[in-house]
């Protein structure tokens, strides 16, 4: 069952090239293989080994109830398989008798009468294995049609097909590309698909894969420095604005090294234009809210955490794509704060990226801690790299108050950082009123109200 899902090149023997005792076996693999689901199936399994054990493993309970009920059938098929070897046996002693019987013969051919005996003895003997043999035969042909067993196996190349697509659907939604499960060695790839299934947000991973769908088309959609009115020329080394003289140079091979050094320089002749300004530069930080209330769940049954985390994820994302480091802070009340960083340059493993999306620090919700973490971490990135523009995004679903001397000290840092707080009111339209704290602190905010809608952020993904 492991090579049938495993190999690319699946051929199963004829019954005439069987062992009867294993025909059985064939009529189970033969049913299982049949199936259209078995096909489904194997576009998942082929080449990988884990798959195919997760295959098998899915239909292991199947798979014992159709051998339990083909046991009549596997007794008769083992009989005729003894029968078969005790006729072979015996038809060994007929050529051994006979080779017995030409090397005691005389010259005339006569043969010594206890040899002549033993030879028809042997030659009763194996025509009466024989006709044995061919009537166990024949009883394990009319027995080896076990009823149902047909639909059982199609039953569970389905059940097998729906594990292994919903854990590859599982393992696509928290962002495990193909690759990186072909090189994780199997214990570490069971235990993760055994957290993912079993985790905090396992109920979700459909919405933190839409999600990530919808970040990624709207990412698509964004167009950096957009070629919007054209209102002259400039010099630059954006090769999909060079006007069309400067196409023809490098068309000519005499120009080519010239065009080189041009660009090399950045002064190369390009069309200019006026369109969206670039994104930040700097770190993408989310602080999200993880107190009691956000357990709360709102229209079809999605619980605000769940919309929060898997908005962050796709903002994780987002960083990645974009070469930005990427803060998660999760925060509730002032003294319950939790930092987890994935630094543009280093790869972040799945078991990072699910501590931050399964912890959840409950209490009640303070402002000031997670925003003073997250100035602090863009302060620290712009006295090494010099490098502004940070973008936070605060997620949460209550409204608290603010000192005037924190404000201060804020309105200070955003003077001198330039980066931009953008607000998610999950659930709490309060939040996002006119006039709240979160509308006087947040550049942008707005209010998600119905947490079954992923575009409900979207264009947030065309702004970062």
């Amino acid at each position: 069952m492991f090579l049938a899902a495993y190999k690319v090149g699946l051929r199963l023997r004829e019954c005439t090239e069987m062992d009867p005792s294993r025909l059985v076996n064939h009529q189970v693999v033969s049913a299982l293989v049949e199936s259209p689901d078995f096909a489904a199936l194997r576009r998942e399994t082929v080449g990988d080994p884990y798959a195919a054990a997760l295959a098998v493993l899915a239909q292991s309970g199947a798979l014992r109830r159709m051998l339990e009920r083909s046991q009549d059938a596997q007794g008769r098929a083992e009989r005729a398989a003894r029968t078969h070897r005790d006729a072979e046996g015996a038809a060994t002693a007929v050529a051994e008798a006979l080779r017995q019987a030409a090397e005691e013969a005389d010259e005339d051919g006569g043969v010594p009468a206890p040899t002549a005996g033993a030879l028809h003895r042997a030659i009763e003997a194996a025509e009466a294995t024989g006709s044995a043999a061919r009537r166990a035969a024949q009883d394990a042909a009319q027995g080896a049609a076990v009823p149902g067993l047909r639909a059982a196996a199609h039953r569970a190349a389905g059940e097998a097909a729906e594990a292994v697509r919903e854990e590859a659907v599982l393992m696509r939604a928290w962002g495990v590309g193909s690759g990186e499960l072909e090189r994780m060695p199997y214990a570490r790839r069971a235990r993760l698909a055994e957290r993912l299934r079993a985790g905090r947000l396992a109920r979700w991973a459909e919405l933190i894969g839409r999600f990530r769908q919808m970040a990624d088309g709207e990412r698509a959609r964004k167009v950096e420095s957009a070629t919007g009115e054209l209102v002259g020329v400039t010099l630059g080394d954006h090769l999909s604005r060079l006007i069309p003289s400067e196409l023809a140079n490098l068309g000519l091979p005499g120009l080519r090294a010239v065009f080189a050094a041009r660009y090399a320089a950045g002064e190369l002749m390009l069309y200019d234009s006026r369109g969206e300004q670039p994104t930040g530069r700097g770190a993408v930080i989310a602080c999200v809210d993880t107190s009691h209330s956000m357990y709360a769940a709102g229209p079809g049954g999605v619980t605000r955490e769940a919309w929060s985390k898997a908005c962050a994820l796709a903002l994780l994302d987002q960083a990645r794509h974009a070469g930005r480091d990427f803060v998660g802070i999760l925060f509730s009340a002032e003294d319950r704060i939790q930092v987890f960083r994935f630094p543009a340059g280093r790869s972040a493993g799945i078991e990072q990226v699910l501590d931050f999306a399964e912890t959840f620090l409950g209490g009640g919700t303070s402002y000031q801690a997670p925003l003073t973490v997250a100035r602090e971490l863009l302060e620290e990135e712009f006295d090494d790299a010099t490098s502004t523009r940070g973008d936070i995004v605060m997620i949460t679903d209550d409204e608290c108050g603010v000192t005037e001397e924190w404000t201060r000290g804020w309105n200070d840092a955003r003077r001198v950082l330039g980066f931009r707080l953008f607000g998610l009111a999950v659930g709490a339209p309060d939040a996002a009123e006119a006039g709240s704290v979160l509308d006087a602190l947040c550049d942008n905010l707005r209010s998600i109200e119905d947490l079954t809608d992923v575009h409900a952020a979207a264009d947030l993904f065309r702004l970062i």
